[in-house]
């Protein structure tokens, strides 16, 4: 019964609270780094391309945000009844930092690399889920 309380109850709760920690920091770092760079490489309004371009990389990211890399990092986690701070904070930050390859893997023409900044935003979003599962779930796996 403890295992199905776990599996039931802690599990899902720590993965949501995760998620809900690793939205909260790519929202603020994120926001921070598009004002940071809208700073410094201000949009006319007349440039029609320039704002088509931080909208279309905008709904990339937004479209890109997915939890199927984090839950395969949690279900092994659970499976191998990994207790490491270590594997589930560069897990997290590993999931989430795969994220921006997997959003253009289906994309015809020659696969880019993302922006350092993009990898900055989605591995640090990562590092802070992966701790937040940690603390609630992973340390008494």
């Amino acid at each position: 019964m403890k295992t199905a309380g776990r599996l039931l109850i802690v599990v899902p709760f720590a993965l949501l609270a995760a998620m809900f920690a690793s939205l909260f920091v790519f929202a603020t770092l994120g926001l921070e780094r598009v004002t940071a760079f809208l700073h410094m490489n201000p949009i006319e309004i007349e440039d029609p391309d320039k704002v088509f371009a931080v909208m279309d990389q905008g709904v990339l990211l937004i479209a890109s945000v997915t939890v199927v890399p984090a839950l395969l990092m949690v279900i092994v986690g659970e499976i191998a009844r990994i207790r490491s701070f270590l594997y589930y904070v560069a897990g997290g930050g590993i999931a989430l930092a795969a994220i921006p390859l997997l959003a253009r893997f289906g994309q015809g023409g020659a696969i880019g690399t993302p922006d350092a900044i993009v990898w900055q935003v989605f591995a640090t979003a990562g590092f802070a889920g992966g701790f937040v599962y940690w603390l609630i779930a992973g340390r008494n796996a």
